[in-house]
């Protein structure tokens, strides 16, 4: 038992549980927003686990080809693999296995869910991680759009069709996921300089990074009101995800006009915040 609870120990890390969780709660809201008629307990617990194995499976493979990196970098250079407590070998198979359990489980459900999750495991795993994180900044585009891969997964299963909603929730994810990287970036520059990763900040200068990251958490806000609008959300719930934009609108515009590294962080923190409220609200919505 002692050393199964050490596995778990080592390799919990490695799934980046806080990252996991929010993309399978997306998936969630997904599909509890379609207000399937036929939904049960059942298969919301399918539509979770599915999602936690397939996103698990590919966070450990990405943290697998991204270990070298991971060891020239302060923040990341004691985490399991780069440290030495995980055989990168033993990780690949574990990461391998848990990603078509998830893979399999989601067929089980439904072949267009399964393609969907499959889609997302791709372009985070092959597309980003390992063909264009190490060559150009503009890699997150595809990092983002395997982040909304969830929520549309989840949405197409509850109508068995990707519709107008679905997609204006991935172009949610999609440009919210810049909001949250680019501000880790600024504040982790010198890491990424030392691990010779390209990014905004890097390839572009900070005062355009900001920028980018004002108009990204625009179109993020604009996409999840406007599906809210689409999905016929009650007066309430629309106003409450209103006022969460306009926080996140308001500290991304904070970070252009009076810049500090306190605004900066905050903006990081609040734009993980203000996807997960909105992810509840929807779900609260659509009951």
């Amino acid at each position: 038992m002692t050393i199964i609870s050490t596995k778990i120990k080592h390799y919990w890390p490695l799934i980046k549980s806080l990252q996991t969780g929010l993309l399978v709660l997306t998936g969630l809201t997904g599909f509890v927003s379609a207000r399937c008629p036929v939904y049960n307990l059942t298969t919301i617990l399918s539509v979770i686990g599915s999602l936690f194995f397939a996103v698990s499976g590919s966070t450990i493979l990405n943290m697998v080809w991204d270990r070298d990196i991971d060891a020239k970098m302060n923040r990341t250079k004691h985490r399991p693999l780069p440290s030495g407590l995980i055989d990168p070998q033993q990780a690949w198979i574990v990461g391998l296995g848990i990603s078509a359990l998830g893979l399999l489980w989601a067929a089980s459900l439904d072949l267009l869910f399964a393609g969907i999750v499959f889609a997302g495991l791709f372009f985070d795993v092959v597309v980003y991680t390992i063909w264009l994180k190490r060559k150009t900044a503009w890699s997150i585009v595809w990092g983002g759009i395997s982040g909304g891969m969830p929520i549309l997964a989840g949405r197409a299963l509850g109508i068995g069709a990707i519709d107008e909603v679905g997609i204006l929730f991935m172009f949610g994810i999609l440009f919210w996921i810049p909001t949250h990287i680019l501000t880790f970036s600024i504040k982790y520059a010198a890491d990424y300089a030392d691990a010779d990763v390209p990014t905004f900040p890097s390839s572009y200068g900070v005062g355009a990074t900001r920028i980018i990251i004002s108009i990204s958490s625009f179109i993020a806000a604009f996409s999840m009101l406007l599906s809210g609008v689409m999905m016929d959300l009650g007066a309430g719930y629309l106003r409450l995800i209103l006022v969460l934009a306009a926080g996140l609108l308001g500290l991304a515009m904070s970070t252009i006009f009076t810049p500090s590294e306190r605004i900066n962080f905050g903006l990081f923190k609040y734009a993980s915040l203000f996807m997960m409220t909105s992810m509840f609200v929807v779900i609260l919505g659509a009951r």
